[in-house]
């Protein structure tokens, strides 16, 4: 399963470059501006350590305590491994396994798909409202049938969220736990933050590829390229992001091999953003196995 999830990939990559003008994807790459791209890592950085904080409140809620220390290396640690892995959960996997010290196993995953649900109900939500604005005020990117459909979906998970949280069983109790932890003020603010800061991150690297998206398109493009990374058929989000990218960028005027080029930088970010869980783990592998102070044992 692992080879076909890299081969989604790779597949997709190679069809959408030979679909589109590979030496424009190239070229735009060639000439990508590094101060765009430094700004993409910054926002991607900052997070991180958002929803490390985000996950610490959910632990929290679930019993769990921990230090936003020890959330922030094992949030570093999960994304790295989901860049890296096919299918892009193992990293949260590891996350609930390694965490379940300060707790059990039950609910150090319980946790960590809190924290998930709660990035894409903050994320799905800013995309249901922008897309309710776009399709009644003129002047943004023109949508046509295709946003309807987008807004029908998203009110129809809306809906079966709400049918879930009614039921009397473990998934429903904790989609109610889910619903009461996105009303709380520390959540709605670390929910906005995060999505702002990924929402700019991939927007500074389409300006990087020279491509400026419009403010309309941060609250509908933008989101469903990032909700394309969710497919779990791949590696990282790789192919599925670029070809949303290619199938979205002409609406807003930009050609394809444009949004080709910014899905590929956005993964070469996002990469980049998760290295320092190798200084992370270093540093502790560093701190266990330094010598005790006191006296040498007497044999």
């Amino acid at each position: 399963m692992r080879f076909i999830k890299l081969g989604v990939s790779a597949g997709c990559l190679a069809a959408l470059l030979w679909w589109t003008d590979a030496a424009a994807v190239l070229a735009r790459l060639r000439g990508a501006d590094m101060t765009w791209i430094a700004l993409s890592l910054l926002a991607l950085t900052a997070a991180t350590l958002s929803m490390a904080a985000r996950w610490k409140v959910a632990a929290d809620a679930f019993g769990m305590s921990i230090s936003y220390g020890l959330a922030v290396r094992e949030y570093y640690l999960a994304q790295l491994i989901n860049t890296v892995v096919p299918g892009g959960v193992a990293g949260d996997v590891t996350r609930a396994v390694r965490a379940r010290e300060a707790a059990d196993l039950t609910r150090a995953a319980q946790s960590v798909m809190a924290e998930r649900m709660l990035g894409q109900i903050a994320i799905l939500g800013l995309m249901f409202a922008g897309f309710a604005v776009a399709m009644v005020m003129p002047g943004g990117p023109d949508w046509g049938a295709s946003g309807w459909i987008v807004l029908a979906v998203l009110a129809g998970c809306s809906v079966a969220t709400w049918v879930l949280s009614r039921q009397d069983h473990a998934t429903g109790r904790f989609a109610v736990e889910i619903l009461r932890l996105a009303r709380r003020p520390a959540m709605l603010c670390l929910g906005a933050i995060t999505t702002l800061c990924l929402i700019f991150g991939f927007y500074a690297c389409a300006r990087a590829t020279g491509v400026i998206i419009p403010i309309a398109g941060w609250t509908t493009l933008i989101p469903l390229v990032l909700c394309a990374m969710l497919i779990p058929l791949s590696v990282g989000g790789w192919g599925w992001r670029e070809g949303a990218a290619a199938a979205l960028f002409p609406i807003i005027g930009a050609p394809a091999s444009a949004g080709i080029a910014t899905g590929i930088t956005y993964g070469v970010v996002l990469f980049a953003a998760a290295l320092p869980a190798g200084l992370l783990l270093l540093r502790q592998s560093l701190s266990e196995n330094l010598p005790t102070k006191g006296k040498p044992d007497i044999p």
